[in-house]
């Protein structure tokens, strides 16, 4: 037969459990990725290429669409970098975006940091050949 005292221990445990348990945060995961690019344009530019995510020891194919406004040129490079706040692998497909300038000149290098809807930060850097010069925003949609 069951005390009442034992009944109270067993559920404060379970109550102690269930509050740790939906208290404790949801830890998203960082990958590498690795986009190879090209763009091209006179106002409205136009890009597009091919990547990939790494992330907990998979390996994604990735495809890259894209436009700017403001663009001048034409460029190309690799950019290599982190993924942030990914869950799945599928949370980095979207449209990332950032508003900003930049400009490369015969392989100057690129710094980059954007996000999608799914809070997906990326932060890339790499080299750009070519000559390209934009104001206002940019960005690119990724998919699988």
């Amino acid at each position: 037969m069951f005390n009442r005292r034992h009944i109270i221990k067993t559920a404060s445990a379970a109550l102690a459990a269930a509050f740790l348990a939906a208290s404790a945060p949801a830890f998203a995961g960082s990958g590498k990725v690795r986009l190879r690019m090209a763009n091209a344009g006179f106002i409205v530019g136009l890009g597009g290429g091919s990547g990939t995510l790494t992330f907990q020891g998979h390996t994604y194919p990735l495809r890259i669409g894209g436009i700017t406004v403001g663009t001048i040129g034409a460029s190309g490079g690799t950019l290599v970098g982190t993924a942030r706040n990914i869950n799945q692998p599928s949370d980095i497909v979207g449209t990332f975006t950032a508003v900003g300038a930049g400009i490369a000149v015969a392989g100057g290098a690129r710094v980059m940091r954007m996000q999608n809807s799914n809070g997906v930060i990326l932060e890339l850097q790499g080299m750009q050949a070519g000559f390209e010069a934009n104001a206002g925003l940019s960005g690119f949609s990724l998919s699988m």
